[in-house]
């Protein structure tokens, strides 16, 4: 039966029957009335950040989570003018990593409109254009000009974020509080009209694999952990006996050496294993899955895909050459081409190599105080247990977790390598820690491995773990600069200057002070963070351990280097016996 009620109230309904069950955001005029109508919703919880980037960084990580009964989709609101300004490298970040998030954007009333009134974001009279800013970094950006229009418009948000990356709607406030009839029977029939996503034959793929003559190699990247293919990515794996990489921002989706699987290569790219591309050059066929390569997860593969017959089945064609199926539903894909390649239709020149080789970059010693990098991420793999969701930052800690660092079985690993912007650890972390519930995943911590750099940038939102009291651990890495740019001023200016070193700071004991009740400590040692690690992890809500370490050290990074000259990476065999099996099942 039709029923009036305001577009607000329509929106969060929506949302709620979606299976969407927290909005992020910072309150503000313009965008008050979705937050009252939240606080009668029962089924969301309208989250207050700090910062709107932070809240788009939130939405990232609940999108990332898995939550959402399904949804997959994390929801961001924002005031207008400055603050919907803030969102911007949030919803970056999301557009080039291809995460499902829809942004609330509220605009001033429409009478006002090209009138010079504060916020003016309408783009008329020469005021700011809020759509073509939003345009830029949103697969659809639309502007709600009638009440009655919210009732497709925001179905064909939710559609359009879906298939991977941000959708944006302007709300003017006098749009908000405006009525519209909905049929009560609308939600459920929207959701499952949305759910029918294009699920591409991979038929020119399986005839290919089928052919194969000697090991296959997956690449696996965002698009697995977006449509929670884990499962059918496993199947198909086992059936064709491959050994699987991962590009840095899908580390979680496939066994890794030593969470109980020997199929995993390792991550790809400047910060990855270079094994990858030795097992790529001696493969029959690299079968590519869900990813672009862009070439922060390429770099060191070009010959090797040059030279191997290389296939790709995903929602966007990667930027190597090769046969390419489309589809925006791998779930249903990849079951196909598992079926395919069963049976009567099973390869029958498959080979299984005897070792895999699990390769590290060996960045040159540096001698001298601070805990070092790997031996800080030994301590953190060491301590973490299985099921730990694991929020990365950029920059030396960033690349030095992806390498180092292995996902947890049963966990979420995430990292922001579109656009690279630090303290985006921060949100995400939060965002995932509340999307977790709603996972279907048992409960768990999350873990924030972030630089002090990052910290300066984001860290604020710590105080957001601390108001609603989240299992989430902050480490901090605190070498007392932007270390990444201190190593680039070392290796390609002559190490003439520093703009990138800060004075020091005790961030352990600040928080501890500023946020009364915080477990939050300082160690310089690596005996003192093996301790403060295993009891932050004990903590009943957020705890921080800040851990010192060495601007001078250079980390994992292939561009670094290979400035230096440094030796070949070591390498560790691990015999494949296990793998001539097809049921041995990869951890995720």
């Amino acid at each position: 039966m039709p029923r009036t009620h305001r577009v607000v109230d329509h929106i969060v309904e929506h949302l709620a029957a979606l299976g969407v069950d927290h909005i992020f955001g910072v309150d503000g005029a313009n965008i008050e009335d979705l937050y009252d109508a939240a606080h009668f919703q029962s089924d969301i919880t309208a989250v207050l950040a700090k910062h709107e980037f932070s809240a788009a960084t939130m939405a990232d990580g609940y999108s990332r989570s898995g939550a959402g009964l399904g949804s997959g989709l994390g929801v961001v609101a924002s005031t207008s003018g400055g603050g919907a300004l803030n969102l911007v490298a949030g919803l970056g970040e999301s557009l080039a990593s291809r995460v499902p998030v829809l942004a609330l954007v509220g605009q001033a009333p429409t009478t006002m409109d090209g009138r010079g009134s504060f916020q003016d974001m309408s783009g008329c009279n020469g005021a700011l254009n809020a759509q073509a800013v939003f345009s830029a970094v949103s697969l659809s950006c639309e502007r709600v000009v009638t009440p009655s229009d919210i009732v497709s418009a925001l179905p064909r948000a939710v559609a359009a974020a879906r298939t991977g990356g941000p959708a944006v709607l302007l709300l003017p406030k006098d749009i908000q509080q405006g009525y519209v009839d909905v049929n009560w029977g609308g939600y459920r029939a929207s959701r499952t009209t949305q759910d029918l996503r294009p699920i591409g034959n991979p038929h020119p793929i399986a005839q290919v694999l089928r052919h194969a003559n000697g090991p296959v190699t997956i690449i696996v990247g965002e698009q697995v952990a977006r449509d929670d293919a884990r499962a059918e990515l496993e199947a198909l794996r086992a059936v064709l006996r491959a050994r699987v990489a991962t590009v840095p921002d899908a580390k979680d989706v496939a066994g890794t050496p030593g969470c109980g699987s020997s199929s995993a290569l390792g991550v790809t790219g400047v910060m990855g294993n270079p094994g990858v591309a030795q097992a790529v050059a001696a493969s029959a066929v690299c079968l590519v899955v869900g990813t672009r390569l862009s070439v922060t997860a390429r770099t060191g593969l070009d010959d090797a895909l040059a030279a191997v017959r290389t296939v790709s089945i995903g929602s966007a064609t990667p930027y190597v050459p090769c046969t390419h199926v489309h589809t925006d539903d791998l779930r249903g894909s990849l079951r196909m081409l598992t079926h395919a390649l069963s049976g009567p239709g099973r390869p029958t020149g498959l080979r299984v190599p005897d070792v895999v080789h699990r390769t590290e970059l060996t960045p040159p010693p540096l001698v001298g105080a601070g805990v070092r990098y790997r031996d800080a991420m030994a301590v953190l793999d060491g301590a973490l247990p299985d099921g730990t969701d694991i929020v990365v930052d950029a920059g030396n800690t960033g690349a030095s977790a992806v390498h180092y660092l292995p996902a947890r079985r049963g966990g979420r690993f995430a990292v922001a390598l579109g656009m690279g912007g630090m303290g985006y650890s921060f949100g995400a972390g939060i965002g995932m820690a509340f999307g977790r519930a709603n996972t279907g995943r048992p409960a768990g911590r999350t873990v924030v491995v972030a630089g002090d750099g990052a910290f300066f940038m984001h860290g604020m939102e710590i105080h957001t773990a601390v108001q609603y009291r989240l299992p989430v651990t902050f480490v901090l890495l605190n070498n007392n600069a932007h270390a990444m740019c201190v190593t680039r001023e070392q290796l390609f200016y002559d190490d003439l200057y520093s703009y990138n070193r800060f004075r020091s700071s005790r961030l352990g004991a600040g928080l501890a002070a500023m946020f009364p009740g915080l477990t939050s400590v300082d160690v310089t040692d690596l005996d003192g963070f093996a301790a403060a690690v295993r009891a932050a992890l004990e903590v009943d809500g957020p705890a921080v351990v800040s851990v010192e370490c060495a601007a001078d050290e250079i980390p994992p990074f292939a561009p670094f280097l290979a400035k230096t000259s440094i030796k070949a990476p070591a390498t560790d065999e691990i015999p494949a016996a296990k793998e001539s099996r097809t049921n041995v099942t990869a951890s995720a």
